[in-house]
């Protein structure tokens, strides 16, 4: 053996006794978010090595992921998916759990990536009602895992807001929803699916239950937050939690019954490993790693066969740019959920371009990576724009664009970060706008009002707005917005036409474009236009003021 390899072997076996894991203990390694981020922080390759090393110290490891792995970079895009789950294969998953991003290649496509997946998908929490198929027939609603004397329950949870933060559309048939996620009766159905899955593997002769849940602790998916979950639920051992990116190597969180749970999340795009031990003992504890951690030589000879034929593709130019266009402050803090920015405007008016179009929408949540100046090749345009959306536009009325307005400014605030250095009242919907300009007072209390699927289903009633001052341009001037006035209103399929983000005032407007081209294509081909010569975005605009 080389060396540097028993340097490293040596590195990692002091790891795991510094962990406190033993020759009978289990280990869960455990990843959540990855977002196609393979090369991203620790790695794939990292994570396949940490498999590798803890498989020296104890047979029992399982290695798991809690969901959003297949979408969020080019390699997701390019290859809707398939290319993560070939590295999720070569790098050794035993489990995974749904995300709500899971499903944003369409029912089809996943059912068909999730087949090529050589460990199951676990997830209770999704039931199919309509006349044709059920693309996800495959789902397990838990697994018990056999350790030899000792059986692992592990059971999947997906947050009950899938619908409305992934393309609702792919969850209908003929206009009707056909999928569930247990949502409604403020937590309660979910609660019981989960409880009902938890007592089924306990039957099955499961000694201990770890819950994997992509679910989060973001306050407005309450009573979806994994806590909640925990709180109303017994015989849970541990949770492993995604969604929310939050990281957090133990919170120890009550159940119904008193106990406290250890709950347990790595951020995204590999900022950690989580490492779950069981001890002989039976006490359980989670960590979470990061560091410098080596390379799994076996991985990366898979890796480099698999991807290579995707990074020419990547590579190609398309165009340039002369500033650069952000969707993060200089801390890294996302922005572009909750405030403008100078790439949202671009987006924006790229939209409004390509249609002319009276007014243009971007949701922040479909701008995804910040581009910085120079060159800006096909990897960096499909990363600020992954999803694979296309352009559309419809007649408007000046009362629905005030509408999506105030139903997309429900979770701003007047700080866009916390103390702490973390984002704060971002909302995927979050509307990046082009030729109009609007305010949002965040002293007033959103007044809207969101259906069981989290969709827009109207206003409390004479409540006050909080978003005032709303105008359009028209001539080179700016003037009220007439709720009355018809607008053409350009923005994309998913939500203009598909609802996405619960923006479900639309669907039923005259559309003037059908889906056409593709959204990166759309900006690649309005920065073009412009010489790549992008001075007038160096800053936002001026079109969304927070007070």
């Amino acid at each position: 053996m080389k060396k540097s390899l028993i340097c490293v072997v040596l590195a990692m076996l002091l790891l795991a006794s510094f962990c406190g894991v033993y020759a009978e203990d289990i280990v869960i390694l455990y990843t959540n978010d990855v977002h196609c981020g393979y090369e991203d922080n620790l790695t794939y390759s990292a994570v396949a090595a940490m498999k590798e090393f803890y498989e020296q110290v104890t047979p029992n490891v399982l290695l798991v992921d809690n969901g959003d792995s297949i979408q969020g970079d080019v390699i997701g895009a390019v290859s809707e998916g398939e290319l993560v789950i070939d590295l999720m294969n070569a790098a050794g998953y035993d489990y995974a759990i749904l995300g709500n991003h899971e499903f944003d290649y369409g029912m089809d496509r996943f059912a068909e990536v999730a087949a090529k997946a050589d460990f199951p998908y676990i997830t209770l929490n999704i039931s199919y009602t309509g006349k044709n198929e059920n693309k996800l027939d495959f789902l397990l609603p838990y697994a018990v895992h056999d350790f030899g004397e000792t059986k692992v329950g592990l059971v999947g949870v997906t947050t009950p807001l899938s619908i409305a933060t992934s393309t609702p559309a792919f969850f209908q048939e003929d206009g009707e929803f056909v999928y569930d996620f247990g949502q409604g009766e403020n937590g309660a159905i979910l609660y019981k699916k989960v409880q009902d899955a938890v007592d089924a593997a306990r039957a099955e002769g499961a000694d201990y239950v770890i819950l994997l849940a992509h679910l989060g602790l973001k306050e407005d998916t309450d009573p979806y937050r994994s806590i909640d979950v925990i709180e109303h639920t017994h015989g849970i051992d541990a949770c492993l939690d995604g969604h929310s990116h939050s990281v957090i190597p133990s919170m120890m969180v009550p159940n119904d019954e008193g106990y406290l749970i250890p709950l347990s999340s790595t951020g995204t795009k590999l900022q950690y490993i989580g490492v779950l031990n069981i001890a002989d003992t039976g006490v359980i504890t989670t960590t979470i790693v990061n560091g410098t951690l080596p390379r799994s030589e076996k991985f990366d000879t898979v890796e480099a066969e698999i991807t290579a034929d995707y990074e020419n593709i990547i590579n190609q130019v398309l165009t340039s740019s002369n500033v650069d266009l952000w969707i993060s402050d200089t801390d890294g803090i996302r922005m572009v959920r909750s405030r403008e920015t100078n790439l949202g405007d671009l987006v924006a008016d790229a939209y409004r371009y390509a249609t002319g179009a009276d007014i243009a929408f971007a949701n922040g949540g479909g701008i995804r990576a910040n581009m910085a100046a120079g060159d800006l090749t096909f990897a960096d345009i499909k990363a600020c724009h992954p999803f694979g959306n296309q352009l559309y536009a419809v007649k408007a009325t000046g009362q629905q664009i005030l509408d999506a307005l105030e139903w997309t400014a429900r979770n701003t605030k007047a700080e866009y970060k916390t103390v702490d250095g973390n984002a704060t009242g971002e909302l995927g919907g979050f509307l990046q706008v082009a030729g109009l300009r609007y305010t949002i007072d965040t002293s007033i209390e959103s007044p809207a009002i969101a259906d069981a699927n989290g969709m827009f289903f109207g206003f409390i009633e004479d409540a006050p707005r909080r978003v005032v001052d709303v105008e359009v341009e028209k001539d080179g001037e700016w003037v009220a917005i007439d709720p009355e006035a018809e607008y053409l209103l350009a923005s994309h399929d998913y939500m203009l036409r598909d609802g996405g983000d619960g923006t479900t005032m639309f669907q039923d407007d005259e559309v003037v474009l059908d889906p056409g081209i593709m959204d990166y294509q759309v900006v690649v081909n309005y920065i073009v236009h412009l010489n790549g010569d992008l001075s007038d975005y160096a800053e936002p605009q001026g079109r969304i003021t927070i007070k």
